[in-house]
C-alpha cells in the first residue's frame, strides 16, 4: 500500500528565542516529518528568523532525503525576471507568487500565509499566544500610532479553522 506525500508549511513570529534550542528541536521535527509523516514538501514564506531557521534545517536534511522539495511562496515582486527567479532557486527548487495576493496591498503577507495554508496539511509555526507585533504610525506626520495585529497569529488562527495539523515549536522554548 503506498502512503500519499503531504506538504508541510512554515510560518512564526519574526523574532525568535533559544535559537539553538530551536533549530535542536526542529532538526528532530523535520526528520520525523520527513521520515515518518510522508512530508516531502515545504512551503516557506519570508520576513522571519524561523523561516530562515527552518529553510536552514530543511536544506540540511535535503543532504540526506534529496526527494524533498522547497517551495518559496512570495509575498513580493508578483513578477519576477529570469536572473532574480535563478537567484531564489539557489535556495529553492521552485518559488510563485500566489494569485490571491495579487492587489492585496498592506493584506499580501496574510493572503500568501492563507495560500500555503490551503495547499498543506500540516503547519509547522513559531507562535506565542499574546505576542504583538511593535506599535506602528500611517506615517511619520502621524502623532498617535496604533496596536497591529499579529500576522502569525491570524495565520495560527486560520490553519486551527481549517483544521489543519499544527507543531507549534514556540512552545517549551
Amino acid at each position: 500500500m503506498e502512503t500519499e506525500n503531504k506538504t508541510c508549511c512554515v510560518f512564526g513570529h519574526r523574532k525568535v528565542t533559544g535559537k539553538e534550542d530551536l533549530k535542536i528541536k526542529l532538526t528532530q521535527i523535520i526528520e520525523r516529518l520527513i521520515a515518518c509523516d510522508n512530508v516531502d514538501t515545504f512551503l516557506f514564506g519570508s520576513r522571519s528568523e524561523f523561516d530562515d531557521l527552518c529553510r536552514e534545517v530543511i536544506s540540511e536534511r535535503k543532504k540526506k532525503h534529496t526527494h524533498i522539495k522547497r517551495i518559496y511562496v512570495r509575498a513580493e515582486y508578483p513578477d519576477i525576471d529570469e536572473a532574480y527567479e535563478k537567484y531564489l532557486l539557489q535556495r529553492c527548487e521552485k518559488t510563485y507568487f500566489p494569485e490571491r495576493a495579487r492587489n492585496a496591498g498592506r493584506a499580501v503577507y496574510i493572503e500568501r500565509n492563507y495560500e500555503m495554508i490551503n495547499n498543506s496539511e500540516i503547519c509547522l509555526v513559531y507562535y506565542k499566544d499574546g505576542y504583538l507585533p511593535p506599535e506602528r504610525k500611517n506615517s511619520n506626520r502621524d502623532l498617535v500610532s496604533y496596536q497591529p495585529n499579529s500576522g502569525t497569529y491570524m495565520a495560527y488562527r486560520y490553519a486551527v479553522l481549517k483544521k489543519r495539523k499544527i507543531i507549534n515549536t514556540a512552545d517549551n522554548i
